[in-house]
């Protein structure tokens, strides 16, 4: 694949993170990687959402601080380059939060409640009707963070298509009260291997669950999880066929596992039988020290200096911030608002 030098009408990507915690493999596949490759075809905006994050952690402000700079130790240790993608922290870019606060007049609060992404997290925190106003209000803050980088491509998991959705209702009711397209359109891509199972079984990998696979974790912290890992619980036996329906060792090597032929024939023996989890398991241990090491080892390097990597933020936040000055300035004159 060929580097490509941004252009005027090079596709531009918005993607990011909130800094909650450090990242693990859930986010390796579901987007690390890929925005590794984005890097080289697209102008990638990587975020840093900070401010987000505080919708639903203004009890433990310092868990957000913190993770700033572990998130972007994690981006850096995966093969993220600055000189490629511009990585920004959400806070320090006050034009986001201005762009967010005109477009909530352009959305109701029944709206907001419909959002099928935001009802399941709301749900999922467990707020019913103690719903924090700002994290109420995503859909508008995600529109000002995409449309302010006039990002046309934003990588999303399935469940936050209606996210894209909802932005792109914002974007057209704010070029239709302008009377001109000021604002664009994105359009959501869902990576190809959807999101991992936490090694508990559990649908998601979450840092609240406990149960990840950190992108540093240490070799024996590896092992350790490895042998957590949910397998068949009706495979009692080795002579047993198994099943892999379900089966988190299996979908972890469908992710990660490159010898698909190989791969292909463990399945095989691991359905009729004869093959034992504790085999399964040493692959798997094996691909996911041998790729993780390399990562660790990176991370590592860059943590030695993290005044560096800090600045390495603060020049992206400020190039960042450029564009979307410019796009806030358009904003403004189409709301009439531009008096001096």
């Amino acid at each position: 694949m060929s580097l490509q030098t941004p252009t005027a009408t090079t596709p531009i990507i918005l993607t990011g993170d909130r800094p909650t915690g450090p990242l693990h493999l859930g986010h390796f596949v579901g987007s690390l990687r890929n925005r590794v490759t984005y890097q080289d075809e697209y102008r990638q905006f990587i975020m840093l959402a900070d401010a987000q994050a505080l919708t639903d952690n203004m009890d433990d402000i310092g868990k957000v601080h913190r993770n700033v700079i572990e998130v972007a130790l994690d981006y850096l240790a995966v093969g993220i380059d600055p000189a490629k993608s511009t990585i920004l922290i959400q806070s320090q870019i006050p034009e986001l939060a201005e762009l967010t606060f005109y477009y909530l007049n352009l959305v109701t609060v029944a709206r907001l409640e419909r959002n099928p992404t935001v009802k399941q997290e709301i749900i999922m925190r467990g707020f019913e009707r103690d719903i924090p106003a700002g994290f109420l209000t995503y859909p508008a803050s995600q529109a000002a963070d995409i449309s302010a980088f006039k990002a046309t491509i934003v990588p999303v998991g399935e469940d936050q298509i209606p996210m894209i959705e909802q932005c792109n209702e914002i974007v057209r009711k704010f070029n239709r009260n302008a009377g001109r397209d000021i604002l664009v359109e994105c359009k959501a891509i869902v990576p190809e291997v959807g999101r991992l199972p936490g090694i508990d079984g559990k649908a998601k990998m979450s840092k609240s669950l406990g149960n990840t696979i950190n992108l540093g974790a240490s070799a024996d912290e590896i092992r350790a999880a490895v042998k957590m890992v949910y397998t068949d619980p009706l495979h009692l036996k080795v002579s047993d066929p198994g099943h892999l329906e379900g089966n988190v060792a299996f979908l972890y090597l469908d992710a990660f596992d490159t010898d698909k032929a190989g791969l292909a024939e463990m399945k095989a023996h691991y359905v009729r039988g004869g093959l034992g989890d504790s085999v399964v398991k040493k692959r798997l241990e094996g691909i996911l020290q041998d790729m993780l090491a390399p990562i660790r080892a990176r991370r590592e390097e860059l943590a030695k200096d993290k005044g560096q990597v800090m600045q390495i933020l603060k020049e992206g936040t400020m190039k960042a911030r450029e564009v979307a000055a410019r796009t806030t300035d358009e904003v403004r004159r189409a709301l009439g608002l531009s008096y001096f």
